[in-house]
């Protein structure tokens, strides 16, 4: 895989008001914004362009990451209106950007360790991979199971990681607007077309500003 999408258009009113003034990805874990953490890694498992949607404070995630040259990547960017277009409707309005082959989507606004040369390569008869994760306290009713690396609606329940790879076709009949993820990832899932893994190492939502000092003082701990 050689392309990959950053989600990073969202306004982050739980994290207020840090994010008044600042867009969400860019707010610091270990000395440096949340993104930068993606890029650093995608460009470490060889993908060379990423694509990344803005709506708030767009102008500051464009003149902070630039074109990507001092990470070695080319980065574009998907512009959307001001407040966004959900998750889905972000990648359908990228998806020109984004080719004909499986791409990798990771959430602009979480912290893990997860390796991301750990995406598998999707088999052509699968329209997704999501990682999953163990449930975390505010989301104690999970997202997906897991059934022999297949993703499913039942059964004991894990998170999704905000990290997944996906096909285009995932996206085929779907128009360009504000539009949630989990039911098209459902759809596939009553198919049999997403498969998935748990992880279980480090990983954060970092979705409010207890959750973000929180994972800053883990990290200066471990060093």
């Amino acid at each position: 895989m050689k392309t990959a999408m950053i989600l990073a258009a969202g306004r982050g009113k739980r994290m207020q008001p840090l994010t008044d003034h600042c867009p969400k990805p860019l707010l610091k874990v270990g000395g440096k914004p949340l993104i930068v953490w993606h890029i650093e890694k995608l460009k470490r498992m060889g993908v060379t362009d990423i694509v990344i949607n803005v709506a708030w404070l767009p102008q500051q995630v464009i003149s902070t990451l630039g074109g990507g040259e001092r990470w070695g990547v080319n980065i574009h960017y998907s512009e959307e209106p001001e407040g966004g277009l959900e998750t889905a409707g972000g990648i359908v309005r990228a998806l020109p950007m984004l080719g004909d082959a499986p791409f990798i989507v990771v959430n602009g606004d979480i912290w893990t360790d997860f390796d991301f040369q750990r995406f598998p390569e999707l088999p052509s008869d699968e329209l997704a991979h999501l990682v999953l994760v163990e449930n975390p306290s505010h989301n104690e009713s999970g997202d997906f199971g897991l059934v022999q690396n297949k993703v499913v609606n039942s059964g004991a329940r894990y998170t999704f990681s905000g990290m997944s790879v996906l096909r285009p076709e995932l996206f085929t009949g779907i128009t360009d607007s504000f539009l949630a993820l989990k039911p098209i990832f459902d759809q596939a899932i009553t198919g049999g077309y997403v498969s998935g893994q748990l992880y279980q190492g480090a990983w954060t939502d970092v979705g409010t500003p207890e959750r973000l000092q929180a994972i800053n003082a883990s990290i200066e701990e471990s060093e």
